[in-house]
């Protein structure tokens, strides 16, 4: 995640990017999910958090740079803004590690979601 000390600010982005929740979910995952990220190496914002959206088993949002999927089995690839996330989801929660940069020094940390 280069975060550059904005990791609130990147999760908030996302969230204002969210769109609404689907009438009928595509996949097992779709909807949202509250994020929360805590830093365990590195310079990158301590802890943040925010809402994201899967729509089709497809991580977006506008104003950032996020690509990524959730598959029917609930494993999570992500990228957000040149930062990376694996982990896993199951039924409504789930948890990862992501790392990226702040400043070009290199931090990384765990997440937990939970759907909304």
């Amino acid at each position: 995640m280069r975060l550059h000390g904005i990791g609130t600010a990147l999760f908030v982005s996302i969230l204002a990017g969210a769109a609404a929740v689907p009438a009928y979910a595509q996949s097992p995952y779709d909807g949202l999910w509250h994020v929360t990220i805590v830093t365990r190496t590195g310079s990158c914002e301590p802890t943040a958090s925010s809402t994201l959206m899967v729509t089709d088993g497809k991580i977006s949002a506008t104003g950032a740079d996020v690509t990524g999927s959730i598959g029917r089995e609930g494993l999570v690839r992500v990228s957000i803004n040149g930062a990376y996330a694996n982990g896993q989801l199951s039924g409504n929660s789930g948890s990862g590690k992501w790392n990226g940069a702040s400043a070009g020094i290199p931090c990384s940390g765990r997440w937990e979601a939970s759907r909304q």
